[in-house]
Formats: C-alpha cells, structure tokens, sequence
C-alpha cells in the first residue's frame, strides 16, 4: 500500500501527464483531419471524467471558474504582445463597435430565441449573456493554426474583437445575475459600472505595461528570467485592475500590446515561451471542462443547445457583424467573414459558472446549454472557417508567411531593427543577387539561411524562394525594407 503521500500526488501528476501528452500528441493528426481540436480536448477531458472511464473525482467549479480566468489572461497577453499597435488604428473603431453593440445584439437576440423555444427565463438570460462574446483562445487558435493567411484588415478585426469584448460579456452576465438574484440596478448604475471597466482596464492596461517595459529596459542578462518577469507583468495587469474594478481581460491585453510596442530581451525566445503558456491555457480550460461534464445533463440540454448554437452561428452573430461592419465600409462579404471567424470556447463556460457560484436558479441548465451551443460553434463555423475563407474571398494575396528558421537573440536594445523573411517565388526579391537590392542607405542584408545551410550575405549570393533573410536596418528604414521584401502590413 503506497503512502498518502507521495502516492497521490503521484495519481495526480501521471494523470495530469497522460491528458496533457495525449492532447498534444493527437492534436497534430486531429487538424489534419479538419477536427476541432477544442473537441478533441473536451472528449479527453470527459473520458477521464467522473461518469467516464477515468472516474476522476469532479472538480470544483470556483478551480474551473480560477483556471480559466487565469488562462484567459495569458492567452490574452500572448496576442497583445504579438499584434503590432502600430496596425491595430485602422480597425480600433470597427472592433470596438462589434465588442461592444455587436455583443449587445448577439445576447439579445439569443436570450428571446431561447425564451421563444421554451427555455427557462432565467437560462434563456444567462445563455445569451454568456455566449454574447467570441473567444480570444479560440479565434487565436483558429486563425493562426489553420494555416491560412487572412486579409490583414480581417484578420486584425476579428483578433482585436475577441480581445476587447469580454468586459461587455462580463457586464451582460452580471447584469443578469443581478436581475433574477431580485436585484434591480439602475440604467445609471450600468453605465457607470461599464465606464469604469472600461476606463479604469485601459488605464491599469497602459500603467502595467509601461512600468513593464520600463523594468524590461533593465532587465538582467539571466536569459530565464525574461519570461518570468513577462508572466508577472500579465498577471499583474490582470489582477490590479480588477482589485480597482477595472476590466482585468481588457487590461491585460493592453499591457500585452504596451510590452510588445517596446523592446523585449531575447525577443524571440519570450515569444515562444508565451504561445507554449497560451497552448496549455487552451489545452487545460478544455480538458477541465471536459472533466466536470455529466454526459447524461449535456444529452437532456442537447435539443436547446444546438437550436441555440445553430441560430447563433448562421442568424445572429452574422446580422450582428452586418450591422455594426458596414457603416464602417466593410463589404457584405467581409463582414461575414468576420462573422463567420468569431468562434466560441471555453469562455463562454467560464463566464456561465459565474451566476452559479452566485446561487442563480436556473444556472446548471445554462451551463449545460452554453456548453452544448460551444461545441456547435466549434463545428459551425468552426470546422468550415477554410471553406468558408475561401469561398467569400478572404485570402491574403500570397501565401502564408513562415516563421524564420533561424532567430537571433539581443539582450540588449538596438539602435535599429532586424527583421526575418521568408522568401517567396512572387517575391521581387526572388532570383535577384543581393548587390542588386534596392536597400535603403542604412539597410543590411546580414545573413541567409537556406535550407540546413547558413550562406554569407555576399553581394553577388542570389536569392532564392525558400531563403531566410535577417536584414537590419534603422527604424525609419522598417517600411521601405518591408515593402521590397512584400511586407506592406496591407490587405
């Protein structure tokens, strides 16, 4: 008989690494099979579950509710600091539209759904209310692991949507918990408690990122440490704001664009570590939701669910888009497509145990229904978002651009920019030598990486498709050397 402990922590780290293990390992097959991997996690999650054949002990909602508020937090981190600010001012206005009136819409027009096919009142709110936001982890996950390359222009819009929407989600659902709690807020109290989310995650977004970067800029040179002190910066940017009634999600996504904007130590590598912390974000919220799903309470929610899920994915999540996108001069075809790349996740679930935990009635109902409407996002148009890219005409000219194969790690800020490219054969650059580049004054070519072979940057070496180029050059250099390369940051 083993001891209590190490015994069961023992239990609980090989099942933690077996889920974990199996969920990458059949990640790779399940996109090349076209299945949603956020599908693929929850049947893991559920097969270890309670009522499957793991029979793990049910978790605690408040772990689930703590997890994947934490998990949301970093992912949202890892997209600000990856999106350049520098293009986010040209689709800022049409985001915050649908982030906020597009929410509006989408919940309004699912709670009278659900109340029209006979679910609870109470459900019927908290399911609209819940469901009203896309997911950053999912529409992150969906646009940069399908490989396609989206328009800038959409891609940008459906990326800054998700990331600013949660605080209207977070508004609609405490709103009615509050409602059918007995409590009647004012339209006055609404209003101020909406501004100060959003006024009070703005501000704390830019405070901690500032700070950051200045403690960025003075940063040792233990090349470990970088990414410990990023994560502090996200989770601070989460948690303070939130202690001073601030938006925490809109905040550390704001803190992630102000560290991004902003010199990094060994750039390259931070990056990396973030996306693993945002995959295991992904991964875990899933597997977690996967371990607290009663089958027998999904199946009874299943009618409602995918009613629901149906009409969100091909009635109201598209009028909504139309309607907020095209005063903005989006196209019809655009906006769809917006519509259509606006995924649902494991946000949505998190966001419903919310009025649990509150002890509204009527809250397990919602939970079950918003997971079943989740998992119909993930088909609907989950599954479809490559057909559907390609059938309304969001490809970005050119094909989808390749991580370089070689990175160079700086500790220290430059006077000026290296920049990575992957050649390609519509390139100008192609089959020309690199004497023969039209570089600005300042501008190098400072290495070539061509297959498992690293050539010298001599004038006479020719480009070729498939080459990875480091240039530098100084700042205001940046565009010219991204429009040779074709990298105009355009649609």
């Amino acid at each position: 008989m083993p001891a209590a402990e190490p015994g069961a922590t023992a239990v609980v780290t090989t099942a933690v690494g077996v889920l974990l293990g199996l969920s990458a390992a059949l990640t790779f097959p399940a996109r090349r099979a076209r299945v949603p991997i956020s599908l693929l996690y929850l049947g893991l999650g559920m097969l270890a579950g309670a009522e499957g054949v793991g029979a793990v002990v049910a978790i605690d909602p408040r772990l689930l509710v703590r997890i994947g508020t934490v998990s949301l937090a970093l992912i949202l981190f890892d997209g600000g600091l990856r999106t350049p600010a520098r293009d986010l001012r040209r689709v800022l206005a049409p985001s915050i539209v649908l982030a906020t009136g597009g929410v509006v819409l989408t919940a309004g027009a699912l709670a009278l759904a659900g109340h029209l096919l006979g679910v609870p009142t109470p459900s019927a709110l908290l399911v609209g209310a819940a469901v009203s936001s896309t997911d950053a982890a999912a529409v992150f996950a969906a646009l940069r692991g399908s490989g396609l390359a989206l328009r800038r222009r959409l891609s940008l819009t459906v990326e800054l949507e998700s990331s600013l929407n949660d605080p209207t989600a977070v508004l609609l659902t405490l709103a009615a918990t509050h409602f059918l709690l007995g409590e009647r807020p004012s339209a006055a109290a609404l209003v101020g408690f909406a501004v100060r989310q959003l006024g009070v995650g703005l501000v704390g977004g830019l405070f901690v990122g500032a700070a950051g970067r200045a403690l960025l800029r003075r940063a040792g040179p233990i090349h470990g440490l970088i990414p410990v002190l990023t994560t502090a910066i996200a989770l601070t940017a989460f948690g303070l704001p939130t202690l001073l009634g601030g938006s925490g999600f809109l905040a550390v996504f704001v803190a992630g664009l102000a560290v991004g904007a902003g010199h990094v130590p060994y750039r390259a590598g931070v990056l990396r570590v973030h996306d693993a912390i945002a995959w295991f974000g992904q991964v875990g919220m899933f597997l977690l939701i996967g371990l607290v799903i009663a089958p027998g309470r999904l199946a009874r929610a299943a009618p409602d669910g995918i009613a629901l899920g149906l009409l969100l994915a091909l009635v109201a999540r598209p009028l909504a888009t139309l309607l907020c996108l095209l005063p903005a001069r989006y196209p019809p075809r655009e906006a769809l497509l917006v519509g259509a790349a606006g995924l649902r996740g494991a946000v949505p679930v998190v966001l419903a145990s919310f009025p649990l935990l509150a002890g509204v009635p009527g809250a397990q109902r919602a939970i079950d229904v918003v997971l079943v409407v989740s998992l119909v996002s993930a088909f609907v148009p989950g599954a479809t978002l490559p057909w559907i890219t390609r059938r309304l005409g969001g490809l970005a000219k050119g094909p989808p651009e390749e991580p370089p194969a070689l990175e160079i790690a700086v500790g220290h800020p430059l006077d000026g920019d290296l920049l990575s490219f992957t050649v390609h054969a519509a390139s100008a650059v192609a089959g020309a030598a690199i004497g023969d580049l039209s570089l600005p004054e300042h501008a190098t070519v400072v290495l070539v990486l061509r297959g498992g072979t690293l050539l010298g940057a001599r004038s006479e070496t020719v480009l070729r498709p498939g080459d990875h180029v480091t240039v530098s050059c100084r700042p205001d250099e940046r565009d010219l050397v991204l429009l040779l390369f074709g990298q105009t940051g355009e649609e």
